[in-house]
């Protein structure tokens, strides 16, 4: 399985809002994103589905500012 097969089968989620944002970066930024904004991106990935959208929905805030800076990406997408 290809690099971005695997992120495209790690973008589907439980939470069709998920799905939408999630895949929408990989398809629109993640192949021209820093390798650390995609270490950022593949870690979020990571994350469980009520932890990302919170922090998506700025219900939770992070105080790491590379995460913050991708969050805001995937807000503009």
């Amino acid at each position: 399985m290809s690099e971005m097969s695997r992120l495209r089968w790690l973008c589907r989620r439980g939470m069709k809002e998920l799905d939408v944002v999630l895949n929408r970066y990989l398809d629109y930024g993640y192949q021209a994103a820093s390798d650390a904004d995609q270490a950022q991106f593949r870690a979020l990935l990571e994350m469980p589905d009520p932890d990302l959208y919170n922090l998506l929905l700025r219900r939770d805030a992070t105080s790491d500012p590379e995460r913050q800076r991708l969050l805001q990406e995937l807000r503009r997408r």
